[in-house]
């Protein structure tokens, strides 16, 4: 099995951590921002290595892969430099902080097609998700006609929530679309295969003036307003907090996508409902052990996830007995044990059952075309 190397040590990095341990991947060391950072989280980690730079994680003999869990900005320079390395790489999301650069990205890893890259669209890892795929793909539930959906959130709903990604500069000029609607939007396209070619989108700054605080404070560790005083600066918003989307697809079926990281109570909640001319497919995150399937003519079902009942590609990805719940740490550990199936197998030619740097790069076009939408107050063409 192969060796890995996690860079980042936020929320995500050390959940690449634990995922990986439990895929039983062994995990060498993890890179911070900072030497003193990369020790801290080795140490709560117990892991052997403090990498002092991203240099010396490449350098390493013994690691075969890289993780990704750094700030958007560094994806395209970390990821080349891995690939170029000879390493394996698993990039968080988005894949870079425009398609010219997921298409350089793309690019390079066609140029290395003995080293697997993926990005790390997790949700798809759920095993009521590829259930539903099966039931959609199979034409169980007959034509699609429409998705709707979206991906709420409410961390950053008061005006002292900070993160970096509320930085174009950081995060890209697209924020809760580029950091949730795109799981979304790779959700949809994973299930039906439906391609977008004609959107429109309606994108808010409901916040306009947010209070960066002087001294850094963990996003995830609370919700309510701070107790203790903190000292903040004025910034003007310049991402949106909040947007909707409505899609064409070549199809002809049609499509709605709403985002916000601004909703009360609403802690990660991604939703769908798809409607095909014979029944429909609805599920949502904070239950994702239940699919609903809805019939005209018959009393509608709740599919609870259980390997004994599910299609062959939900069974291949629930890791227990029916029953049993599985989450958000789940999904990572399927798409990495996923991922290092696919290496170990050795037979590099064969379809790639995870998340692709292509996959990551229709995303960014997505993306793109959502802001261009925005800015001309028009419906807009997709071209990948």
């Amino acid at each position: 099995m192969a060796t890995a190397a996690v860079a980042g040590t936020g929320f995500i990095g050390p959940v690449h951590v634990e995922a990986l341990r439990r895929a039983g991947v062994s995990v060498r060391g993890i890179l911070g921002a900072s030497p003193e950072e990369s020790r801290r989280a080795a140490d709560a980690l117990g892991l052997a290595i403090a990498y002092g730079s991203y240099e010396d994680v490449l350098r390493d003999t013994a690691v075969d892969s890289v993780h990704l869990a750094t700030p958007n900005k560094l994806h395209l320079s970390m990821a080349t430099a891995a690939l170029e390395a000879g390493k394996h790489v698993v990039c968080e999301k988005p894949l870079a902080m425009t398609s010219a650069e997921t298409a350089q990205l793309v690019t390079l890893a066609q140029r290395h097609p003995q080293q697997a890259a993926a990005v790390n669209y997790n949700i798809r890892f759920y095993p009521l998700i590829h259930h539903a795929r099966d039931l959609v793909q199979s034409g169980e539930i007959g034509q699609v006609y429409s998705v709707r959906g979206g991906y709420i959130q409410d961390w950053l709903l008061y005006d002292t929530d900070w993160n970096w990604r509320l930085l174009p500069e950081e995060g890209g000029d697209l924020r809760a679309i580029g950091d949730i609607g795109t799981h979304w939007m790779d959700l949809i396209h994973f299930i039906t295969g439906l391609r977008a070619e004609q959107l429109v989108a309606d994108l808010g700054i409901l916040i306009p003036i947010r209070k960066m605080p002087r001294k850094a404070v963990a996003t995830f560790k609370g919700k309510e307003q701070h107790a203790e005083p903190v000292e903040y600066d004025p910034v003007k918003i310049r991402t949106e907090d909040w947007g909707s989307v409505l899609f064409r697809y070549a199809s002809g079926a049609r499509g709605a996508m709403s985002v916000s990281q601004a909703t009360a109570g609403r802690k990660n909640r991604l939703d769908f409902e798809i409607a095909g001319s014979k029944s429909t497919l609805a599920w949502n995150s904070e239950r994702p052990n239940e699919l609903w399937v809805g019939h005209r003519d018959r009393p509608n079902e709740i599919v609870m996830k259980d390997p004994s009942l599910m299609s062959e590609g939900g069974r291949a990805i629930a890791g227990q007995p029916g029953g049993h719940a599985e989450g958000f740490s789940d999904t990572f550990k399927q798409l990495f044990r996923t991922f290092y199936d696919y290496i170990a197998a050795g037979n590099f030619n064969a379809p790639r059952p995870y998340p692709t740097f292509e996959d990551g790069h229709q995303e960014a076009v997505l993306c793109e075309r959502i802001l261009a939408s925005q800015r001309e107050g028009r419906w807009v063409e997709v071209q990948s």
